[in-house]
């Protein structure tokens, strides 16, 4: 396995002749060929692809065993010096008794012989006509087959070294408890699926869906390949389907309907499946139940073909946007959580209005979009929201104009209050010279804002909605006691990079005409606190990106670290993959660096951050998700990175 835990698997649909036994394994010994050329460690074939798989009756002849066996042993002297582990679907005859079976072939030899343990006997099928059912009920046996002594068995591991594979045969995982849920809480990581499956209509999506759901409920990879161009048409059609999931996700898939053979490859992150699985409690199962006592596990060394792995997926560079296909729909349903969320807080507990610092960038933006639609939905005027501008020392003209206009355009209450004068008068308290602009100038206007709003929720019986983002929590980019607090966040799970897409869309979808042009220009608007002296122009000068780093970066970085737990070299590496032509590997790492130190460092503000809603995965609250201590040493993970 390469050092970032990827194992490189493919799933092929070959020429087959129906019972050409030696044509069907020359297209075998072909196809692997070229899958050792691009590099694949394990390739998997269709169901009883030696034989094909539509051959009725002529299963009965012993012609066609004997052959099938024949051509497997010449299989194995074709693929002897071959670096790759290969599975191919055969029958097999055993105790008088035909079972349809996989073969795990690698080196040469046979390391296991994986029976079906369903058989479809519905409809077009009729495999218990010929074949036997394998029943589980202890450990493999041995067998002779091929010229060499193998284990036979359902019930059988594969271990890779890092990880660990297991085999399942179509109709296996169509079962109410496939056997693959079995395997997976054996140890497998990775199943294997020879399959050949006719081509109905409606049936390729339901198929997906199937193994979607089987691949993300296991925390696994599932390799799927089926039966091809070639196989008899006497009654059904067979158009090769093949497919490569991970935790759910298709990561490569097939064309339909092809006349020519097919290979389709992906690399496995079986780091990525152990981590989620140590996470998910649910996936140990039934501790009562020892699932690994009837198991046998044979070891596979796989060929490496040098460590550093070249990824043929495409590695997202915004891991929280959601993707084209669904973008709307997730939009809708982040947005509607954060809805509900206020909604129900603002029923709860009892209050009148709804508090909230309106500055005139993306963050405060959503937070009050959130407000108006909650106000909405609930019946409630418009006027419930008060909405506060603050203008302090870098307050630009451009933001506080579209702050105003956006607040009169939504029909809100709107109090315009500078905090300049009061701002004055704590320097003089305090003994601080205006003209230095550290960070006591800095934070003192972010508290004195915080100030304001929280006496106004006093006057008005008032909620004050607090809008730092995800992004800015994970990076303690907040003032403590000052923009860091509030009586609710609804961005609180709302990372920086999504907070754009969905302002975005809510003014698409969510907001009157008259009030997009504003919007838009907001969503112009560079990022930015203002809390630094503006410009000869009126223009803002501080510029968070500048400071803290790209947002696109940190939220890249967070999303590996927390869903995943992977290291920084890993992080890295996938980075340099995402971002590649938008920044110098240079400037990755130094914003990685960055990041880790941070986020380390300013882990006590998110120990008392207020409530918040959670709207994916990957969340920042103590109460919920993210129990560090506050004092915890970065040094590990910074000296990785100074190797990098």
């Amino acid at each position: 396995m390469s050092e970032f835990g990827f194992i490189k698997v493919g799933a092929a649909i070959p020429s087959v002749r129906v019972a050409d036994c030696g044509f069907n394994v020359q297209k075998i010994g072909e196809m692997l060929c070229k899958a050792v050329d691009q590099k694949v460690q394990i390739a998997v074939f269709p169901e009883l692809s030696v034989t094909a798989y539509s051959c009725g009756d002529l299963f009965f002849q012993q012609t066609l065993i004997r052959e099938s066996e024949k051509m497997v042993f010449e299989l194995l002297r074709l693929t002897a010096k071959m670096p790759i582990c290969f599975i191919v679907g055969v029958p097999i005859c055993c105790n008088s008794k035909l079972y349809n079976c996989a073969v795990v072939c690698s080196g040469g030899r046979i390391l296991g012989i994986v029976p079906k343990i369903f058989l479809p006997n519905y409809s077009e099928f009729y495999e218990k006509r010929w074949f036997q059912s394998y029943c589980v009920d202890g450990l493999p046996a041995n067998i002779s087959y091929a010229g060499n002594a193998v284990p036979f068995g359902s019930n059988i591991l594969f271990d890779f070294g890092e990880g660990k594979f297991a085999v399942e045969i179509c109709e296996d995982v169509w079962s109410v408890i496939p056997p693959s849920s079995h395997h997976v809480q054996a140890g497998a990581s990775v199943i294997f699926n020879l399959s050949a499956s006719d081509e109905l209509i409606g049936k390729r999506q339901y198929v997906k869906s199937l193994l979607s759901q089987q691949s993300a409920r296991c925390h696994t990879a599932y390799v799927y390949s089926s039966a091809g161009f070639g196989e008899s048409t006497t009654d059904v059609v067979y158009t090769g389907n093949a497919y490569i999931y991970e935790n759910g996700k298709l990561l490569s898939e097939s064309e339909r309907f092809q006349f020519d053979e097919q290979l389709i490859i992906n690399e496995v992150d079986i780091e990525l499946l152990e981590s989620e699985r140590r996470k998910n409690t649910t996936f140990a199962g039934n501790p009562n139940i020892d699932v690994d006592k009837n198991y046998l596990t044979v070891e596979v060394e796989l060929s490496l073909y040098g460590e550093r792995v070249q990824l043929s997926r495409v590695v997202n560079p915004f891991p929280f946007v959601p993707s084209v296909g669904n973008y709307d729909e997730s939009c809708e349903e982040i947005f509607s959580i954060q809805v509900s969320g206020l909604a129900k807080r603002y029923i709860h507990t009892g209050v009148k209005s709804l508090i909230l610092g309106i500055s005139g960038g993306l963050d405060s933006t959503l937070a009050l979009l959130v407000c108006i639609k909650a106000a909405d939905k609930l019946g409630l005027s418009r006027q419930v929201i008060c909405g506060v501008t603050m203008p302090g020392f870098g307050t630009s003209t451009r933001t506080h104009t579209n702050a105003i206009r956006l607040m009169e355009l939504l029909g809100i209450d709107i109090r315009d209050i500078s905090i300049v004068a009061a701002c004055g008068q704590h320097f003089k308290d305090i003994a601080h010279d205006p003209s230095v602009c550290d960070i006591t100038y800095e934070n003192t206007q972010a508290r004195e804002r915080t100030q304001i709003l929280m006496d106004l929720a006093n006057q008005m019986c008032g909620l004050v909605v607090g809008t730092g983002d995800m992004s800015e929590l994970a990076l303690g980019w907040a003032t403590y006691n000052g923009d860091h607090i509030s009586m609710y966040g609804v961005n609180a799970g709302v990372p920086k990079t999504l907070v754009r897409y969905l302002v975005c869309w809510v003014v698409e979808n969510q907001v009157e005409a008259a009030a997009r042009s504003v919007l838009c220009d907001i969503l112009e608007t560079p990022v930015s606190p203002e809390l630094l002296p503006i410009n000869s122009r009126g223009e803002i000068t501080q510029l968070t990106e500048n400071l803290v780093g790209p947002y696109e970066l940190h939220d890249f970085f967070l999303f590996y670290v927390l869903r995943y737990g992977f290291s920084p070299r890993k992080i890295y590496f996938l980075a340099e993959i995402a971002f590649r032509g938008i920044y110098e590997n240079t400037t990755i790492l130094k914003w990685l660096k960055v990041f880790y130190k941070r986020f380390f460092s300013q882990q006590f503000k998110r120990s008392c951050m207020p409530d918040g809603i959670k709207v994916g995965s990957v969340n920042l609250s103590p109460r919920g998700d993210l129990r560090m201590p506050s004092d915890a040493s970065a040094q590990l993970w910074l000296q990785e990175i100074e190797q990098l």
